[in-house]
C-alpha cells in the first residue's frame, strides 16, 4: 500500500512558476510509476506527465510538453512537477498517482493509488 500527499500548489500570476511535490510513503515507493493529472472545474481529469521508477524515463501529454517537467528523488520518496510560464488555463487541482506498472500509461484508471490533490490557481 502506498499513500501519496501532494503539496506546493497555490495562487500565482500568469508567467510565474510552481513546483509541486508528491511525497510517497513506504519503502517500495521508489519502484512505482508515478503520474501527474489535473482536473479543472467542469472538466475531466487529464493526464499531465508520468515518470518511471528510476526517473530515466518520462512521458508528457502533447499539450504539456515544454512547460512541465517531471522528476523524482527516490532518496526522499518524492516526485516533482515543475510548471513554468503558468497560464490561467493551468488552473486546476493537480493530483499525483502511483502504480506498480511497467509502462508510462496516461489513463487515470490505470493508477491504483491517488493523493488528495493540490490546488493551483493562476490569475491573469
Amino acid at each position: 500500500q502506498v499513500q501519496l500527499v501532494e503539496s506546493g500548489g497555490g495562487s500565482v500570476q500568469a508567467g510565474g512558476s510552481l513546483r509541486l511535490s508528491c511525497a510517497g510513503s513506504g519503502r517500495t515507493f521508489s519502484s512505482y510509476v508515478v503520474g501527474w493529472f489535473r482536473q479543472a472545474p467542469g472538466n475531466e481529469r487529464e493526464f499531465v506527465a508520468a515518470i518511471n521508477w528510476s526517473g530515466h524515463m518520462t512521458r508528457y501529454a502533447d499539450s504539456m510538453k515544454g512547460r512541465f517537467t517531471i522528476s523524482r528523488d527516490n532518496a526522499k520518496n518524492t516526485v516533482y512537477l515543475q510548471i513554468d510560464s503558468l497560464k490561467p488555463e493551468d488552473t486546476a487541482v493537480y493530483y499525483c498517482a502511483a502504480d506498480r506498472i511497467e509502462t508510462l500509461v496516461s489513463g487515470s484508471y490505470e493508477y491504483e493509488y491517488w493523493g488528495q490533490g493540490t490546488q493551483v490557481t493562476v490569475s491573469s
